[in-house]
């Protein structure tokens, strides 16, 4: 979960920084090669529509924030309740002299797989 919301900052970040890239871009080559052109479109109304989708980004960007984090601190506490089970549940085998019967194909993937997404076990 982690690594996806690490790729979505990236990507808006990425965003961001070629938004920028653009507008410089833009503004660059409207000075330079058009100085004085009375074109149909015109550029002015282009780099504030292109500040326009900067600034969506930007919002999504904001909105995007606390839902990373709230995962971030959601995953700390189910690798900490589980961590938490698994104690509990050897104690109860050490107390108890039980053995637990071999895992189940199924059972194995399923633990391997919450291994892979929860390194802190």
């Amino acid at each position: 979960m982690e690594v996806e919301v690490n790729k979505l900052e990236l990507m808006f970040q990425k965003a961001e920084s070629d938004l920028d890239y653009i507008q410089y871009r833009l503004e660059y080559e409207i000075k330079t090669n058009h100085p004085d052109s009375a074109s149909e479109k015109n550029p002015v109304i282009l780099l504030k529509e292109l500040s326009a989708i900067k600034s969506r980004y930007q919002t999504s960007y904001a909105r995007f924030k606390p839902v990373a984090v709230e995962q971030k601190e959601t995953k700390s506490r189910i690798c900490a309740t589980m961590t938490k089970t698994m104690n509990v549940i050897q104690k109860l085998q050490k107390q108890t002299d039980l053995e637990l019967s071999p895992l189940t194909k199924e059972e194995k993937t399923v633990a391997e797989q919450f291994k892979s997404h929860v390194p802190d076990l």
